[in-house]
This record gives structure tokens, C-alpha cells and sequence, in this order.
């Protein structure tokens, strides 16, 4: 992995970070940009019609909480890259910050399914009796995000034991 390449990962980080950060306070100011980008995308049964504004702040609310674990990753693996960039590979720093990123990466997976079901309870909430709605969603995003979260996690620790290995062979010189 070359310097220009860890560098570049980490900046892009920080671009994700910054992105994620300015599209939530925008969804704040403009709601309704928020309500249109959300029914395109979320594939549920919903009367959008009888959805109020209400509903959805507490939609967008719901929304940031469940991804403050994937900034808080995008956090530490920034940092593990930039690291990386300056040639730092094999210290525990670098294995704190990945297995933080593994355990956010791991939690934003099963946070996922919990943020669908609540958006879909929330959007539904004043829908006649009969007519609201409960759903759940898995689906391979969430399995791909739950083994790249365990294989950073072994790579977090494959780290850890290059750390003490070139700490043991220091010793030896």
C-alpha cells in the first residue's frame, strides 16, 4: 500500500465525514428535500400523503442517530489511514482505531434493520387502525457490512501482532 494511496483514503474520510455532516443539516432546513429523497428510496407501503411534518423531523432524527456510528467509523478509519500515509503500520494505535472501526462498522450493520423497522412505525403512526405498518429489512448489505467489520477486526489484531513482533526484534539488534 503506498503512501499517496493511505493518504488519499483518509482525505476521502474526512470528504465522506464533512458530506454526511452538511446533508443532515440541510435535510433540517428543507424537510420536504428530506420527505421526496426518502420516498423514492425507502420501498414500503406508506399513505404519503397523510405523512406530517412532525413525522418527518422525527424520521430525520432517527435517521442521524443511526448514522452517527458510521461517522464515528469513517473517524477512526480515517485516522488508521493517515497513519498508514506517514509509515506507521504496526502499532497499537493503529490496532485501537481499526477495531474501533470494526465494532462502529459492525453496530452501524445492526443498527440498520432497527432504523428500517422504526421509520417504517414512525411513517405509519397515524395511518387508520388495519393500515399501520411494521417491517423489517436484511438483506446483503447488511451481511457484507458484518464480515468486513470481522475482517477488520482480524486485521486489527494481525497488526497487533506485528507490533510485538517488531518490538521483539528491536530487542534482538
Amino acid at each position: 500500500m503506498t503512501r499517496r494511496f493511505s493518504q488519499l483514503v483518509a482525505w476521502a474520510c474526512a470528504g465522506l465525514i464533512l458530506a454526511q455532516v452538511l446533508l443532515g443539516a440541510y435535510a433540517l432546513f428543507d424537510i420536504g428535500a428530506f420527505a421526496r429523497l426518502t420516498q423514492r428510496t425507502l420501498a414500503l407501503p406508506i399513505q404519503w400523503v397523510s405523512v406530517e411534518p412532525t413525522q418527518w423531523y422525527a424520521l430525520l432524527l432517527l435517521t442521524v442517530l443511526a448514522a452517527l456510528p458510521g461517522l464515528a467509523a469513517l473517524y477512526f478509519l480515517r485516522r488508521s489511514f493517515a497513519k498508514f500515509a506517514r509509515g506507521e503500520y504496526f502499532n497499537d494505535a493503529n490496532s485501537r482505531d481499526l477495531r474501533r472501526f470494526a465494532v462502529l462498522l459492525l453496530a452501524q450493520a445492526l443498527l440498520r434493520p432497527l432504523h428500517h423497522v422504526l421509520a417504517s412505525v414512525v411513517l405509519s403512526v397515524n395511518h387508520p387502525p388495519g393500515q399501520k405498518l411494521l417491517s423489517l429489512s436484511l438483506g446483503s448489505h447488511e451481511l457484507q457490512a458484518i464480515g468486513l467489520a470481522l475482517v477488520f477486526w482480524v486485521l486489527a489484531s494481525l497488526l497487533l501482532e506485528g507490533a510485538r513482533l517488531q518490538s521483539e526484534n528491536r530487542q534482538f539488534v
